[in-house]
């Protein structure tokens, strides 16, 4: 019954506004031929967290919000995967639960060619 009503509290208090920095060349020729996409899209992304998001191991009562930021390679892994918001406690089990997302990414492509970028995604939960 928990992990139903974390999902539900995770999909229904979860507002995912992903932005993207592509770190390539200054050239101002370099056109972003395709931004990194999760290999089964966002709402697939945001499904495999919340399986492995453990909301017992969150302390604090009410809405808490976190940012976590990562990086998406050209090989489509992910690194140096961070979060930042008020309750840490919720931002070290977020950055836990995307750390065992095992499915890679399809990388951004800019000018043909594969390039490494720079993904946020923002979560409220309701504690």
């Amino acid at each position: 019954m928990k992990k139903i009503l974390l999902i539900l509290s995770l999909f229904s208090m979860t507002t995912v506004f992903s932005q993207e920095k592509i770190e390539i060349n200054k050239n101002e020729t370099d056109v972003l031929d395709r931004a990194s996409t999760f290999s089964s899209g966002i709402g697939g992304f945001r499904q495999e967290v919340a399986q492995n998001f453990r909301i017992r191991k969150v302390q604090g009562k009410g809405i808490a919000k976190t940012i976590a930021t990562f990086y998406v390679e050209n090989d489509g892994s992910l690194s140096e995967i961070k979060a930042t918001g008020e309750n840490e406690s919720l931002n070290e089990e977020i950055v836990n639960a995307i750390s065992k997302v095992k499915q890679k990414w399809i990388p951004a492509k800019v000018n043909g060619q594969l390039v490494r970028s720079k993904f946020r995604f923002p979560m409220t939960v309701n504690l």
